[in-house]
């Protein structure tokens, strides 16, 4: 290794770092580098090209030494800097919320947080235990937070780790709070320099948010067998209570998944999206004969459903097809006298479709909760096609999967005893409004120049017909890095992931229904997979 400024960052580093554990972890990537060792040498460069920059979605990455990771040190120096932020806007003293997954380090984080804020003069709360990001959300309004922090990286891979940060809305932060709290982490003193105080206060929020949950909506039906994984994740027994609390009790979990384990053992990806993560939970749907199935993500802000098909094998619903479903069923029943509700410009347009029937209004987002609960006065349900779904913006300003579950129990229970299933309500807005299909091409990529390198291209070059469809391209900046593109039946929106090194294509076709459903779906599906097609060849 022949790189002086790398090696004597790295000793800059381990000197200011004041876990041990890590020091000792980086050290030994240098040693290695310093003796020859050419993986390590990558290896080093890596963990030191950071550091991870603090976004929106707060930050999110690998756990391990360096700047370029999850850390104490890096939680300090982050914590240390909000702590300033939040200052500098007069909140000295206030009420900050910590709570945290089962994810690697992710006790260590939070107490690294929690004292950093109580030695910074804040009156800290922490929860008792790991617990969904929901309870974080909710916390802040019932304990009335000025912030709350969440350690976690909800549907990442096992190795990541994260810190997701609310204001006093409840909401994550929005700009230009991020970059105001990435300039103050820059100018924060090294980990070791930065002050730390136990004493803070724990609290459990379970009962009153569980009390709130069980007061959603709700018909008298409760004649309803459930199936539920919590992916290895901290929502298994939260899900349960809340289910029980709420009249339902003949819940099945998937015994493997249902207890925290941060390697998550029986999924090569933790999220409820991804191929394969949910077959032991149609598995088992099947085998006890269940009338829906539930999938958490692993911080369970996320809920995934599946429904027996008419041919009797289990599927999982897209993250659309749950959320029209829901807003729906909520529009059907809602007192509000002026209710809006909102999905994201990637999400199914239907939604829209379904609120202008309704007399609801409805409201287009860019991507993210922390927009979607700012999406105006009167939100009575929000959801984006990633398996986000708030049905409870009252008490939660963010996705929440443990009240979705609930209410989507609810819903289920109250078509068993019509003798009707999901699909059929789906059907059912299908003739009503046209068959909207959507479908997602993800380009996951190892080095994130390679998005800003395409999305560069499609800016210079627009493709000028996507599946036979003439398309017309619309760019969003400067407002976000999203292009979309727009032909007569089809809608394609283009963007780089903002939590994962990833590009994402969102597709959606609406075909019309004159007259046979099949048909029309049977040509919905041939235009999307010709649409799908051509986005795999721009983005290979």
């Amino acid at each position: 290794m022949e790189n002086t400024k790398l090696r004597d960052a790295t000793h800059r580093w381990i000197a200011e770092d004041p876990d041990p554990a890590t020091r000792e972890e980086l050290q030994q990537v240098l040693d290695r580098a310093l003796a020859g060792d050419a993986a390590a040498a990558d290896d080093l460069a890596d963990r030191m090209a950071g550091p991870l920059e603090f976004g929106t979605a707060g930050l999110r990455g690998p756990v391990r030494a360096g700047p370029n990771g999850m850390n104490v040190a890096v939680v300090t120096r982050t914590t240390a800097g909000v702590a300033q932020w939040l200052s500098g806007k007069g909140l000295q003293g206030g009420v900050v919320v910590v709570g945290r997954d089962a994810r690697h380090g992710s006790e260590a984080f939070a107490e690294a947080a929690a004292e950093v804020l109580t030695a910074a003069g804040f009156a800290v709360k922490t929860m008792p235990l790991p617990l969904p990001t929901p309870l974080l959300a909710y916390s802040v309004k019932h304990y009335d937070a000025i912030a709350g922090i969440q350690i976690t990286a909800s549907h990442n891979p096992p190795a990541d780790n994260g810190y997701k940060l609310y204001d006093s809305t409840g909401g994550q932060i929005v700009p230009p709070s991020d970059g105001e709290i990435e300039s103050a982490i820059q100018a924060a003193p090294a980990a070791v320099d930065v002050p730390r105080a136990a004493g803070a206060e724990v609290v459990d929020p379970r009962g009153a948010y569980l009390d709130e949950v069980a007061a959603l909506p709700q018909g008298p039906e409760r004649g309803l067998r459930i199936a539920a994984t919590a992916l290895h994740g901290v929502g298994a027994k939260t899900l349960e209570q809340a289910l029980a609390q709420a009249g339902f009790t003949d819940v099945h979990l998937v015994s493997a998944q249902s207890q925290p384990d941060a390697d998550f053992p029986t999924v090569s990806f933790p999220n409820p999206e991804e191929p394969g993560a949910t077959d032991l939970l149609l598995e088992l749907a099947s085998e006890v004969d269940a009338d829906l199935a539930v999938a958490l993500d692993p911080d369970a802000d996320r809920c995934a459903l599946g429904v027996r098909g008419r041919d009797g094998a289990w599927r999982m619903l897209r993250g659309d097809e749950t959320g029209v479903l829901l807003g729906s069923h909520l529009l059907s029943i809602t007192d509000s006298p002026d209710p809006l509700v909102a999905t994201t410009i990637v999400s199914s347009s239907l939604l829209g479709e379904l609120a202008k029937a309704a007399g609801a209004r409805y409201a287009e987002t860019l991507t993210g909760f922390k927009w979607l609960v700012r999406a105006g006065e009167g939100l009575i349900f929000a959801y984006e096609e990633a398996l986000g779904l708030c049905v409870n913006p009252g008490f939660v300003r963010d996705k929440d999967g443990i009240a979705a579950s609930v209410f989507a129990a609810g819903f289920a229970a109250a078509l068993k005893a019509a003798g009707r299933t999901p699909l059929d309500v789906l059907d059912d807005i299908a003739k009503s409004h046209g068959v909207h299909l959507t479908d997602q091409v993800s380009l996951r990529v190892t080095d994130l120049a390679v998005r800003g390198k395409l999305m560069a291209g499609l800016r210079a070059q627009p493709p000028a017909t996507l599946g036979g469809v003439a398309v017309t391209q619309e760019d969003l900046l400067p407002d976000a890095d999203v292009l979309r593109l727009r032909g007569d039946g089809l809608r394609v929106v283009i963007r780089p992931s903002g939590t994962e090194p990833k590009l994402k294509a969102y597709l959606q076709v609406v075909v019309p229904v004159t007259g046979d459903l099949a048909a029309a779906r049977e040509t919905a599906n041939a235009r999307l997979g010709a649409a799908r097609q051509d986005i795999d060849t721009l983005l290979s």
